[in-house]
């Protein structure tokens, strides 16, 4: 039986990652760290530990004790919080990549799963349908740490034949976690406030279109790449996915469907030049033709499940 950890399993992604991968192999079978507490249900599902990704002694003890075969590494800074401590994230982000890495170099760990972002491309990419491989000039510190963090990964398969598997993931939107810190995070706070306040104000124009993802379709698309034969995996980089994109102008209007007196306004702020740097969609053909990627979830169908939910987390 695979034995799975999940580094950074009380954020946006790994608190839904780790109970779908506890649908899969188990319960008692994934086992869930970071260096704060998770929502309960993944606290109190399956074994979940305090630990510090950027602790390499306690982490590779972990490992080899637990006798773990997978792991997916999701400790980070977003976006938007990286930019107000640049030099601290650059030493999370990439330190803690480089000792995951090096841990499966070392020891008789199967896969590893590193998510990098769209945010490693910049102004000089082409802005839609965006190519698996482009100009990749990021002018962040996040997209920054992404970009060398891709180059790692590509490396030490190469080199060790670590076999590493990573997503370019666009914005992510959930209403299970709310917001973490990240430019795209306007398309989960803005529900939240529409069923709170019915107002908005977005820190970004309203004609900021951006790649967007729901998260159910975020959590097949890594589960899927992680159980695919490892020689379909061309790409040892990272993989472009996409599935919906939209403005923050085209979320007001499909949410006024459901609650007709919401208003929006707009505040941009730092995060706006951001967004300018991003593309507005993305060309996912290549993970589409090696490993059989297809979305589920359009915006309709994401905003009719994400106010529902919302609703039933406020009445509880």
């Amino acid at each position: 039986m695979e034995k799975v950890l999940v580094i950074g399993a009380s954020g946006q992604i790994g608190s839904e990652l780790t109970m779908s991968l506890r649908n899969v192999y188990g319960n008692e079978n994934v086992f869930a760290t970071d260096i704060k507490q998770p929502p309960q249900d993944v606290l109190e599902s399956g074994p979940f530990q305090i630990l510090d990704a950027m602790n390499d002694k306690e982490l590779i003890h972990y490992v080899i004790r637990h006798k773990i075969s997978q792991v997916y590494h999701l400790a980070a800074v977003l976006s938007g919080n990286a930019e107000k401590i640049p030099l601290q994230a650059w030493e999370i982000n990439m330190k803690s990549l480089l000792i995951i890495l090096d841990l499966a170099k070392e020891t008789s760990l199967k896969r590893l799963f590193w998510p990098s972002s769209i945010a490693v491309f910049g102004h000089s990419t082409p802005k839609n349908n965006t190519p698996q491989l482009t100009v990749t000039e990021p002018n962040t510190v996040y997209g920054i740490s992404k970009l060398a963090g891709e180059r790692w990964c590509e490396y030490y398969f190469n080199k060790y034949k670590v076999d590493v598997r990573s997503i370019r993931y666009p914005g992510l939107i959930s209403y299970k976690t709310e917001a973490g810190g990240g430019t795209t995070d306007y398309a989960v706070e803005i529900y939240y406030e529409a069923i709170k306040n019915k107002n908005y104000e977005c820190f970004l124009k309203e004609d900021a279109t951006l790649p967007m993802m729901f998260m159910p379709d975020a959590i097949e698309a890594t589960i899927k790449l992680m159980e695919c034969e490892s020689s379909k995996i061309k790409i040892r980089s990272s993989y472009n996915l996409a599935s919906i994109s939209f403005s923050p102008a085209e979320i007001a209007t499909e949410i006024k469907r459901h609650i007709r007196d919401f208003k929006i306004t707009y505040k941009p702020d730092f995060r706006q030049q951001i967004a300018e740097s991003w593309p507005q969609s993305i060309d996912d053909s290549a993970a589409q033709a090696d490993w059989g990627w297809k979305y589920k979830y359009g915006l309709s169908e994401m905003t009719k499940i994400m106010l529902e939910e919302i609703r039933k987390k406020f009445r509880n």
